[in-house]
């Protein structure tokens, strides 16, 4: 057994083959290498397990019709299609549908292409300028260049669920309850595994003390410095802060200091799984739950350490709360959950319930927001592109493609360093101006990501217009709020 904080042999990928032919398998490939002896420190393997509809052999770059009718997702607990207990209010229809609600893309939007390779379901993705990471349930980490694959790296931690990126720095979340760290070499540019989170020799010190022992299920204990169940999510601050918090299936979050890799803070902080989390303005941290609720928390700095203080539960609701993103301009939290809904809510000093957005058929399985535009993913294999103007949200479009459920979405400015595909190619009327764009990627389990341009701006025939058949729908500070009396100072 080696310490975890020792570099060890990051494993590269094999890039893939210029032909269009299918890819062997990761497990029948020769040149795949692993990172060295990954498993540091025993842990439970969980009993959760992670499910996927069966994906096609053929992936288009064009808009298909949805196909995940024998998706096991339409027989699952996140296919929930019931009303909102908000429908009653009045509704402000939104366009970017054509007649009789068929979906549209505005100019300036379109589909650049497709990633794939037979490796797995895509559960999780990251992107900075033009590099991607997408991780999957095959443990590879798959690292992509202006769209083209660049090789990877494969740990044995079990399915990647998370991965973010702070600095110069990697960390990846995984099924077995584990966090990574990788590094890019600077004489190979191949991928290094640097540590794990806990430390093996925090781990090994903090074993031998019983009051570092807490109870995580009925007659069963474990150090609190480690997950015992999946990792679900992860959310970097900014580098004056250097924190990382990590959210788990065991119902708790922690918070580590990214300079040492030391755990300062395990907090339980919901009845179930804990999906996602945000460390987001105003030292607050916000974390969503399969326990239906959405919950504020205050940092605070105790000498070397940190306290996080629970400061209002914004949302407590019957379906699970599956995503959280924070606008990038503006103080507005906005949260995905398994009934379809995107609820946000916005203030400076104080956070008051926004609205509600309305237009997937099935659970919001991500969300992702840059500048005034926020993109929520779903079960029904949709993306709805939202730009927010004044406190009003309006669908620009309506992203279609995949042929299952959309786990994960990623958004990085388009600009000349990132642009496989230039803009006048696409779409000369956006070829030039002040028009903001953006690169998404989305990540399904169709086993594909999709590479997206997607323009700020639109025709105001495209934003404004009669309501028609399916088209999404949006509640936006109606009267009589059942929120209206959460709002909280946090100042």
């Amino acid at each position: 057994m080696r310490d975890s904080d020792g570099e060890g042999a990051g494993g590269g990928l094999p890039r893939s083959h210029p032909s269009n032919l299918p890819l062997p398998a990761p497990h029948s490939d020769p040149n795949l290498q692993f990172s060295g002896t990954d498993d540091d420190f025993s842990n439970r393997h969980s009993s959760s397990s992670a499910t996927g509809g069966a994906s096609p052999g053929y992936y288009s770059d064009y808009p298909s019709s949805f196909s995940g009718e024998c998706s096991p997702y339409n027989m699952s607990p996140w296919n929930q299609t019931m009303a909102s207990p908000w429908s009653h209010h009045s509704e402000a229809s939104i366009a970017g549908h054509g007649i009789g609600g068929a979906p549209t893309m505005a100019p300036g939007t379109s589909l650049i292409g497709s990633l794939v390779r037979e490796e797995g379901h895509i559960y999780s993705l990251a992107a900075k300028t033009d590099t991607l990471y997408t991780g999957s349930d095959s443990k590879n980490i798959r690292v992509w260049r202006k769209q083209k694959d660049s090789g990877g790296f494969k740990s044995s931690s079990g399915l990647v669920k998370a991965i973010v990126i702070s600095g110069e720095r990697i960390f990846t979340g995984h099924q077995d309850g584990k966090i990574r760290v990788w590094k890019v070499s600077p004489k190979n540019g191949l991928h290094k595994r640097v540590g794990s989170l806990p430390r093996l020799r925090d781990f090994l010190r903090g074993s031998l003390n019983p009051s570092n022992y807490v109870e995580v299920r009925k007659n069963r204990t474990a150090l609190w410095i480690r997950h015992s169940d999946a990792v679900s999510c992860l959310s970097p601050t900014d580098a004056a802060q250097g924190l990382l918090y990590s959210g788990s299936w065991d119902r708790t979050f922690k918070v580590w200091r990214i300079s040492d890799s030391k755990c300062l803070e395990s907090v339980v902080a919901h009845d179930d799984n804990v999906n996602a989390i945000v460390a987001a303005f105003d030292g607050l941290v916000f974390t969503g739950s399969a326990d239906g609720t959405v919950k504020v928390w205050r940092r605070e700095l105790q000498g070397k350490g940190t306290k996080h203080v629970a400061v209002q539960t914004l949302l407590k609701q019957e379906h699970a709360v599956n995503a959280l993103a924070v606008s990038a301009v503006a103080p507005v939290l906005y949260c995905g959950s398994s009934d379809g809904l995107v609820n946000f809510w916005e203030g400076d000093r104080h956070l008051v319930h926004g609205g509600v957005l309305r237009g997937h058929k099935k659970a919001v399985f991500c969300l992702a927001a840059a500048g005034a535009l926020v993109l929520s993913g779903s079960a029904d294999n949709t993306i709805f592109v939202w730009r927010r103007d004044g406190g009003v949200h309006s669908c620009l479009s309506v992203l279609t493609g995949h042929t299952e459920p959309i786990r994960c979405l990623a958004i990085v400015e388009d600009n000349k360093d990132n642009a496989a595909v230039p803009v006048d190619a696409v779409d000369n009327s956006f070829a030039s101006g002040s028009t903001m764009r953006w690169i998404v990627y989305s990540g399904s389990l169709d086993k594909s990501i999709k590479v997206w341009r997607v323009a700020e701006e639109a025709p105001d025939a495209l934003l404004l217009g009669p309501g028609a058949g399916d088209a999404p729908q949006m509640f936006d500070r109606y009267p009589g709020d059942p929120f209206g009396a959460s709002s909280s100072s946090f100042r």
